[in-house]
C-alpha cells in the first residue's frame, strides 16, 4: 500500500438516471483532475427518486449504472466504487447494491446492502426501504489492493451497526467505504459523529460520499460527504452542495494510529 488521494463524491441525484450519470461523470472527472486514484460515488448516485419509479426502471438502471461504472474505471484509470443502485430479483424486489470496479474494468467486489431503512423519522418523513429492496443474507467483502490497501463495503444504514464494521476490521480492512443517502433530519445530529466512531473504534480510514440537497417531494438529504482518518480527524468534508471531497490515504498515518492505539489487539469477546 502507498500513499494516494482517494475522493468521496457528493452529489443530487434525481430520478432521472441520465441527468445523474451526466452529473456522476463531471465529478468523476473533477476528482481525477485534483489527483484521486480511488473515487466513490454515494448511494443511490443514478438514481434518487420514488420507489415505484425505481422499481420500474430498475432493470435499465441496473444495466446502465454497471455499464457507466465500468467505463469510467477503465477511461479514467482509477478504482471506483458505485455507492448504491437497484439491481433486480426474482420477487419483484431490488438488492441495493455497491459496487468496486478496478480501472482495467474488472469487478472486484460487490455488496448486497444487509440493514435496510425502514424508519418513521420525527419530520414527518417515513421511509420503508424494505417495501422494495430485498436485505442481502452476506456480511460485506473486503477487497485487498496492493496499491489501495484492504477496502471494506458497506452502505448507508449500516453505519448504525458497529459489529458489521467489526466484521471488516477482522478482515483486514484499512478503508471502510460509507457512500449514502443520508436523511437531513437524521444526518445532522448523526452522520458525522457516526463516521468518526466507525474509525476511531476499527482505526481505519473512512470514505463516506453522499447525497445533498432536496431530490423529489419531502425527500432531502444531509450532505458532508467526507473522510475520516484512523484517528477520527476530518480530512475533508463537501458542505452541503455536489462536489468532492479529497484526502491523502496515508498508510504510515495508519500505522502510527494502530501503534499508538492497539486496541485491535486488546479484544476480549471476539
Amino acid at each position: 500500500m502507498k500513499s494516494y488521494l482517494a475522493a468521496a463524491i457528493q452529489m443530487t441525484s434525481q430520478p432521472d438516471l441520465e441527468s445523474n450519470l451526466i452529473q456522476a461523470e463531471d465529478l468523476i472527472e473533477l476528482a481525477v483532475r485534483r489527483g484521486a486514484d480511488l473515487v466513490s460515488l454515494p448511494e443511490n448516485f443514478s438514481f434518487l427518486g420514488k420507489e415505484e419509479d425505481k422499481i420500474a426502471q430498475a432493470e435499465a438502471i441496473a444495466q446502465k449504472t454497471e455499464k457507466f461504472l465500468t467505463t469510467m474505471a477503465q477511461r479514467f484509470q482509477v478504482t471506483i466504487l458505485g455507492g448504491g443502485f437497484p439491481v433486480p430479483v426474482d420477487s419483484g424486489k431490488v438488492y441495493n447494491t455497491a459496487l468496486l470496479i478496478a480501472p482495467s474494468g474488472i469487478e472486484l467486489a460487490r455488496y448486497k446492502k444487509v440493514h435496510l431503512f425502514d424508519v418513521d423519522v420525527p419530520d414527518g418523513n417515513t421511509y420503508r426501504e424494505s417495501s422494495t429492496v430485498m436485505a442481502g443474507s452476506e456480511l460485506p467483502p473486503v477487497h485487498s489492493c496492493p496499491q489501495l490497501g484492504t477496502l471494506g463495503l458497506s452502505v448507508c444504514y449500516d453505519v448504525r451497526f458497529p459489529e458489521l464494521y467489526r466484521h471488516l476490521a477482522s478482515k483486514g480492512a484499512d478503508v471502510l467505504f460509507v457512500p449514502a443517502a443520508f436523511t437531513a433530519y437524521t444526518g445532522k445530529d448523526h452522520w458525522q459523529i457516526l463516521l468518526q466512531a466507525r474509525a476511531i473504534e476499527n482505526t481505519c480510514y473512512v470514505i463516506a460520499p453522499a447525497q445533498t440537497g432536496r431530490h423529489y417531494a419531502m425527500r432531502q438529504t444531509h450532505g458532508h460527504a467526507m473522510i475520516v482518518d484512523p484517528w477520527g480527524i476530518i480530512l475533508a468534508d463537501a458542505g452541503d452542495t455536489p462536489g468532492v471531497a479529497i484526502a491523502e490515504i496515508n498508510p504510515l498515518r495508519l500505522e502510527q494510529v494502530r501503534r499508538q492505539m492497539p486496541a485491535l489487539q486488546h479484544r476480549v469477546f471476539v
